[in-house]
């Protein structure tokens, strides 16, 4: 950050008539306040056409909403130009007070003008908190939309967050004084870097976030010794090799989700969640799933529950020789495991699993947060066009929907820095992980859109069916151990919580600090975060954070305490291709194997 701050010399260019200058500037943002003032009047007719998700309907509905009720409108306008007018007179004349709310928006903090010269040279001070106010003033306008029903309230509010968020002048070259003093002194090879940065991402059809070079699946990540024991044509099984002199009796099976790869929980050693696993003594296994293809063009839940899950419990209860196992759902891995136990349950199978983990898993979707805006009968059947030609939703496509959940720091931070700032590209395993995207089974991911998070069917008892048996989550009674990310934009806290009202018997449950992917991957070394327990459930999760008590640090140790007084006795280390089964189950490859590593190109 030090080489694009401005330095005094730069400055000093920048303060160059700096009364014009400023008298310009203020023109500039006073147009502008009330070109954003008459955008807000605007007839909703004038707007663009429907778009293919129905954003724009909503837009137009939205604006109707303002429009419907003048005197509010009036009241929030009459506001707004007030604390702009001040605001304007602040900077004209040095020691008269600021806006109220600009008072209270300078004690948060913005990564995006975290730079010196946003703050110290005054005319992008001003443009800095001109945007700030004006932000603020659209967010709460979006929190008072009269006439829309609550789904769409939601979606009003996501899309105009994404307006404001776009408008930042930190996202224009022209606007930023970081980029502006980048250029100066680089004479443009900045923004020239930049170009082939954009040419580079738009060949790859993909925004690309860190240095791809600087990582292979095998060779820097996703490098825990094992062995790939088991393979069929939707997943593979791994099983990692011990580090123990002994091992907990009962195994532990991962489920990652399949919109990702199983390596989040296997990147570096010291962020390793497997590797940790392996060294407290349990005899790891993981399931590697096969990235989308035309050969998956059938592939639905009952897939992933029976050639999947189901099928991986019975192999890794044989090759281990014991009676159940421990199992571990990610994601919607977790929402399909929590499908799983049900259809168990019902066949009299429910001994086979000795516990389930969740990670931010959800099986409520009555509050699944900012990703139910995109889930409607537009988005169903753009999904359905989308597909028409290929059985598989393009990996990249999903990528794009998570990242906008977190529009600031996953998609215009990188525009700023590889676009406008030209740097390199920062190798970063994450962001590597991140990149490297999964296709999804479209009969599957359309299914999974429509009767759960759509309809909400997984939690009506028998509202859908599992390989022909109605699943009912009320008749779970396998010890859980669920965990939820305190600012978790995919699958939310209070999501996660509504897990522990619909199964039964000895349910813990664990809120993590951070979100959907920090908050999981937290390894004790690291001494980051902090997780919140209790003794009771609620039924409230507002009750729930109202009563536990703050842990510091990782909350892994938590679980372990958790599950290994559930793993029977200790027995000797089993080594991937010697089991209870070794005739059966030879090894096949070394670990990460295959499927692992096919890349969407």
């Amino acid at each position: 950050m030090a080489a694009i701050t401005p330095d005094q010399k730069t400055i000093s260019v920048l303060d160059t008539e700096a009364v014009e200058r400023m008298q310009k500037w203020t023109e500039l943002m006073g147009r502008g306040q009330q070109m954003m003032l008459e955008f807000w009047s605007r007839d909703p007719e004038m707007l663009p056409a429907a778009d293919p998700l129905g954003l724009a309907a909503t837009w137009q509905r939205a604006m109707g909403a303002w429009m419907s009720d003048p005197a509010k409108l009036m009241e929030l306008q009459g506001r707004y130009v007030s604390d702009a007018m001040a605001l304007w007179q602040s900077f004209l004349v040095p020691g008269s007070a600021k806006p109220e709310a600009i008072e209270k928006l300078a004690t948060q903090k913005d990564k995006r003008f975290a730079g010196e010269a946003w703050h110290e040279t005054p005319a992008f001070d001003f443009m800095r908190q001109s945007y700030l106010l004006t932000a603020n003033y659209w967010m709460e306008a979006s929190h008072d939309l009269d006439g829309l029903d609550a789904r769409e309230q939601a979606r009003a509010q996501f899309l105009i967050k994404q307006f404001v968020d776009a408008m930042s002048p930190s996202n224009f070259a022209a606007l930023n004084p970081e980029v502006l003093t980048a250029t100066v002194a680089s004479g443009g090879a900045n923004l020239m870097k930049g170009l082939e940065h954009l040419l580079e991402d738009l060949k790859a059809g993909r925004m690309k976030m860190t240095d791809e070079n600087a990582f292979e699946v095998g060779r820097n990540v996703a490098i825990t010794p094992g062995s790939v024991v088991f393979e069929n044509r939707i997943m593979q099984l791994i099983q990692y090799a011990p580090t123990t002199d002994s091992v907990h009796e009962t195994p532990l099976l991962i489920f990652p989700p399949w919109i990702n790869k199983f390596y989040i929980l296997d990147l570096t050693a010291e962020k390793s969640f497997i590797r940790w696993a392996v060294e407290q003594g349990l005899t790891v296994f993981v399931a590697s799933w096969k990235n989308a293809d035309e050969s998956l063009a059938d592939v639905t839940m009952d897939s992933y529950v029976g050639e999947g899950m189901l099928t991986a419990i019975d192999t890794v209860r044989e090759i281990c020789g014991t009676e159940s196992v421990h199992t571990i759902g990610y994601c919607v891995a977790g929402t399909t495991l929590a499908a799983a136990l049900a259809v168990m349950e019902a066949r009299g199978e429910a001994g086979k699993v000795k516990s389930a983990t969740f990670f931010t898993a959800q099986v409520d979707m009555s509050e699944c947060g900012e990703l139910g805006v995109f889930i409607d009968d537009a988005v169903l059947d753009t999904l359905g066009r989308m597909t028409a030609e290929k059985p598989y939703l393009d990996g990249r496509n999903m990528a794009v929907t998570f990242n906008m959940l977190r529009s600031n720091d996953l998609i215009w931070s990188y525009v700023v820095n590889n676009y406008m700032l030209g740097k390199d590209y920062f190798p970063f395993d994450l962001l590597y992980w991140n990149s490297d995207a999964t296709n999804v089974p479209a009969l599957w991911h359309r299914r999974y859109l429509e009767d759960i998070y759509r309809d909400n069917l997984l939690v009506v008892p028998g509202g859908m069916t599992c390989l022909g048996v109605p699943v009912d989550l009320s008749t779970v009674s396998t010890p859980s151990y669920i965990q939820g990310g305190k600012e978790d934009h995919i699958a939310p806290a209070r999501s996660a919580y509504k897990l522990t009202q619909h199964f039964t018997g000895d349910k813990r449950y664990v809120l993590a600090g951070s979100g959907h992917i920090a908050g999981v991957v937290n390894p004790p070394s690291a001494n980051k975060y902090q997780y919140w327990t209790s003794e009771t459930l609620p039924e409230r999760f507002d009750d729930f954070v109202a009563t536990a008590s703050e842990t510091k640090g990782s909350w892994w140790p938590d679980w372990i305490g958790w599950l290994a007084p559930r793993s029977g006795k200790k027995v000797k280390p089993r080594v991937p291709g010697s089991g209870k089964a070794r005739g059966k189950y030879k090894v096949i490859e070394p670990a990460p194997g295959r499927y692992v590593k096919e890349r969407i190109s």
